[in-house]
């Protein structure tokens, strides 16, 4: 088990060097070269930011921004930045992979220092499920029926993997699943493993996860709201379902200090940061059914999406430096629940 996971890792590391070289950024007077390393969900809002980022700058210095681009599960992308993929920004699913790259020396300045603390969009965890529903899927007890095939990503690799775990375990925890008691850890990571125990396919990402969604495979995807906008948006016929008691996806973006005074695109790299916060920027993000940060964006497009009757955060749980040892740490709750579920010691 452990070799094959660490074959995935090598994988996807050996993926995104491929995508984007970390050698030396050769810039000139008119031209400078910017290099984003993000999780997938977001692929295409930044298709549509990045071109306006790129008016906006040369309209400013006269200088063409050059992109390279690369997507990966959230954690996957986290680690291949710390083993030398040189992104000048980092655009991820959740703060505990900032905090990884951060924790290696690579992020120097306070990069929570913003009034959103570093966070860019928002989301929550919710299921695409068959149009019509033919499995009546509800709420989160739904899935604990037998024969229900849901897909979810790999938690290895996957950020967004790691928001449906919280999700899940955490509507247990408050008590929002039907026979299972509030305050009861136990008893939680007890539903938890009857969810996972009807996973069939965790994929490295949560992009991949929705593809295969689409290509038919399971009766539901555990995934980000967006992502299910998104698919419905392009003409996909699944439907969106809201749990009752759901996770506040909160999605951070950091310059990486030490890759942009070694490539010299420090100015272009923090000024795209800033870009990213803006009505323009935020309204992409909203069309692409990101929950955003900027008020006025998110009033206007308040009616897109609904209230969570429980919407809880990663405070809940103490934080992500908790989350990180008391539940996807070696002795975990979710390690040890897909460890037993898989057979294993």
């Amino acid at each position: 088990m452990k070799s094959f996971w660490k074959l995935t890792f090598l994988l996807t590391i050996i993926f995104s060097m491929a995508a984007c070289s970390g050698g030396e950024t050769s810039q000139t007077g008119d031209e400078i070269k910017l290099i984003l390393g993000a999780y997938t969900t977001p692929r295409e809002a930044y298709g549509e930011i990045i071109p306006l980022f790129q008016e906006y700058w040369h309209e400013k210095t006269g200088q063409q921004v050059v992109f390279e681009e690369s997507y990966l599960g959230s954690g996957a992308q986290s680690r291949a930045v710390i083993d030398g993929f040189e992104a000048d920004v980092v655009a991820l699913s959740l703060e505990a992979d900032v905090t990884r790259i951060q924790e290696a020396g690579l992020i120097t300045h306070d990069w929570k220092a913003s009034e959103t603390g570093g966070i860019v969009t928002t989301s929550i965890v919710a299921f695409a499920v068959r149009s019509g529903n033919p499995e009546n899927i509800q709420d989160w007890i739904d899935l604990t029926r037998s024969g229900v095939e849901i897909l979810t990503p790999n938690p290895s690799t996957s950020g967004g993997a790691m928001w449906n775990v919280l999700g899940a375990y955490g509507a247990a925890l408050r008590g929002q699943i039907d026979g299972v008691p509030a305050d009861d850890p136990e008893a939680a990571r007890t539903f938890l493993k009857q969810v996972l125990a009807n996973v069939t396919v965790m994929d490295k990402a949560a992009r991949d996860s929705i593809l295969n969604f689409e290509k038919g495979i399971g009766d539901l995807a555990i995934t980000y709201e967006n992502e299910v906008l998104v698919g419905r948006q392009s003409g996909q016929d699944y439907e969106l379902v809201i749990p009752s008691s759901t996770i506040l996806i909160e999605n951070p973006l950091a310059v990486v200090d030490a890759s942009v005074d070694k490539h010299g695109t420090r100015e272009v790299a923090e000024a795209f940061v800033e870009f990213l916060f803006t009505p323009q920027a935020q309204e992409v993000f909203s069309q692409h059914g990101l929950r955003v940060v900027n008020s006025d964006i998110a009033a206007a497009t308040v009616d897109q999406y609904p209230i969570v009757e429980d919407l809880f955060t990663i405070e809940n749980f103490g934080g992500w430096q908790s989350v990180m040892e008391d539940i996807f740490g070696e002795s975990g709750v979710y390690t040890r629940a897909i460890l037993e579920v898989q057979g294993g010691e």
